[in-house]
Parts: structure tokens; C-alpha cells; sequence
């Protein structure tokens, strides 16, 4: 039976059916009463959205069912999400590099589908089903707090998506090995994707979002161990698709400790949870503490296909007076595991 929710975690969203999915990540709203459109327009929406927006940064990733909102309605609560959480002005929706700007989603809308777009791009045949995790757009300097993703086509039967918790990747680390990780910075690239805009004879977007996201260069240097700014809990920062070099090792170091840190999120399931989509559910999930992957298990003449919105945070930055989230809720950590 999955755990009930503290109510001092919930705030003002605890009168809404609500449930734990696993120990360490992963909440779900079951109810299709519990409409995301309802909270937006209710005469407390900025004490539920601030609510929301927290409960997400700690439980890493939220569901919902059966949701009517639109999506102008989903772009508001991205930017809601944020600016009611301490995102610098700055921060707007992020455009992707290879979204199509059309009248009906705009540029700010990513179509996560399995035969266009974004959710092919770097996808190879009879490559591993571990290779596909990652954090969202961590290529750019102001990299993306908040996403929602709305499905409405879904094969048959497949297509799930999984959720990996970065608060407890960094605390299952051995003691001696965050102590090294933290401080270190790694470099992250997405520039794969000129290849799939070039495909679709278009350029790439250069304006995404952010002053600092700007140009053709999709680069950006980020902490390895970096502190959530809603949570204060520190967390792994680093994802196989786009981290390509820890540039305070040797590359061959480099290269075997991205290998055994993505090794560290993908094979550890009890850190992860899976989520079956429906018709009309909705996932937001905080990119600053979380890793996903999609699971292409499916026909592939069937369609798999729905809209994300993407937030922008802040620039990553690691506190060293941070603390990890085990050490704050009192849960047993790395270091007595160890000791």
C-alpha cells in the first residue's frame, strides 16, 4: 500500500486525495476530481501553486489523471511554478532549440513524440534502454526547473516513462566519494541537435528563454553536486545524454566516472519509480533533482505523443554548507551505511 503523505508536506493542497508512489520519489493525485485547471482559478491559486511547486522540488515528480487544462493553461502554470518559488525574473518558458514555432503550440512547446522532434533526437537503434536518461535541457547555462508534460495519444499497451531521484543518487554515494564529486564541474552539451534541425531544414532557435541561453553554441559547465534552491538538499547533477566531461579529471578518468554515476541512476530501482500513462495525464517534475527516461517498448507504427513546458530556473550552483535530504529528515545515511 503506498504511504500516505505528511500533511505538513502538503500545505494547502491536503485536502486533495494524494499518495506516495515510492519512499523516495514520486507522488500521484489520483482523483480525475483534482483538476491542475481548478487550482490555477481558485481564489488561493498562489498559496496551491507554491504549495504544488515545493511539494514537486521534494518529491521530485507529481501525477495527475484525467486533466482538462489547456495548453495556455499548462504554460501558466510553468511559469507560476517558478516565479512563486524564487525564479529570477530573467526565467521564462525555455525554447528549444528544435521546436517549430506553429500558431497552435508556439516555439515555448516541445511535441514529445515517437515519430518527430525532440524525442528522437539522439535515439539509435537497439541501443540500451539505460542510455536514454537525462535531466532537460542541462546544456544550457539557466537550465529548466519545472516541466509538464500532458499525454493524449498513447499506444495500446507501453510507452511508460521512469523517474529517477538525484537527492538520493548523491546519498547513496559512499561519503568519501561526494566529499570529491562536490566542487568538481562537468561540462554538458546538446549540440547533436544542429543534426536533427538540419534534418528538418530549419535552424536552430538562438533567443530561448533566458538572456544567458542564447546562440548556436549549446553548451554549459555546471556543478556535479549542485544545491536545490527550493529544498536546500543537495543533489547529482549529472546525466549520460548530455554530461560529456568532468573537466577537472583526466578524460579517461572523466569517462569512467560518468559511466559509474549513469550506471548509478539507471541501475538502482529502488532510487527510480515508473509511471503508466493514461489519456489526459499530466506529470510535473523538477529538473533540478530528477532524471527520466522514456520507455520505447511499443508497435512502432503506434503513436506516442503529448506537449511539454519547460520553465527556466537559475544557474546551478553548489552551497558546500548545503545538506543532503537524508541527513535533514533524519533518514540513515550514506555515512553510517558505511562506517
Amino acid at each position: 500500500m503506498p504511504a500516505a503523505i505528511p500533511p505538513s508536506l502538503l500545505g494547502s493542497l491536503a485536502s486533495y486525495p494524494s499518495l506516495h508512489l515510492t519512499p523516495h520519489v514520486g507522488t500521484e493525485f489520483p482523483s480525475p476530481n483534482t483538476q491542475l485547471s481548478s487550482l490555477l482559478s481558485a481564489q488561493n491559486s498562489d498559496e496551491l501553486i507554491r504549495d504544488l511547486a515545493t511539494l514537486v522540488s521534494h518529491r521530485g515528480v507529481v501525477f495527475f489523471r484525467a486533466q482538462d487544462i489547456t495548453l495556455e493553461q499548462q504554460k501558466q502554470l510553468a511559469l507560476r511554478l517558478g516565479k512563486l518559488t524564487g525564479r529570477p525574473e530573467t526565467s521564462s518558458l525555455h525554447r528549444h532549440p528544435v521546436s517549430e514555432n506553429t500558431p497552435e503550440l508556439g516555439s515555448d512547446t516541445s511535441v514529445i513524440s515517437s515519430q518527430m522532434g525532440i524525442a528522437r533526437a539522439g535515439f539509435r537503434k537497439n541501443q540500451r534502454a539505460s542510455t536514454g536518461w537525462h535531466a532537460d535541457i542541462t546544456f544550457e547555462p539557466v537550465p529548466s526547473d519545472y516541466a509538464i508534460l500532458k499525454m493524449h495519444t498513447l499506444p495500446e499497451v507501453g510507452g511508460d516513462t521512469l523517474w529517477a531521484s538525484g537527492y538520493e543518487a548523491y546519498d547513496r554515494l559512499s561519503p568519501a566519494l561526494a566529499r570529491f564529486l562536490e566542487g568538481l564541474t562537468a561540462e554538458h552539451d546538446g549540440n547533436f541537435f544542429h543534426k536533427v534541425a538540419k534534418q528538418d531544414g530549419r535552424d536552430i532557435i538562438t533567443e530561448r528563454g533566458a538572456p544567458e541561453n542564447t546562440g548556436t553554441d549549446l553548451r554549459a559547465v555546471h556543478p556535479v553536486i549542485r544545491t536545490h534552491p527550493v529544498t536546500g538538499y543537495k543533489t547529482l547533477f549529472v546525466n549520460r545524454s548530455f554530461t560529456k566531461r568532468i573537466l577537472e579529471l583526466t578524460e579517461d578518468e572523466s569517462a569512467n566516472m560518468l559511466d559509474y554515476l549513469a550506471r548509478h541512476v539507471a541501475e538502482n530501482h529502488d532510487l527510480q519509480v515508473r509511471f503508466r500513462w493514461e489519456k489526459d495525464s499530466v506529470a510535473i517534475w523538477d529538473n533540478r533533482a530528477t532524471f527520466h527516461t522514456a520507455t520505447n517498448d511499443y508497435d512502432a507504427t503506434e503513436l506516442r505523443q503529448g506537449n511539454r513546458v519547460v520553465g527556466l530556473g537559475e544557474r546551478p550552483y553548489f552551497d558546500p554548507k548545503s545538506k543532503s535530504r537524508r541527513e535533514v529528515l533524519g533518514i540513515q545515511t550514506a555515512e553510517t551505511l558505511y562506517s
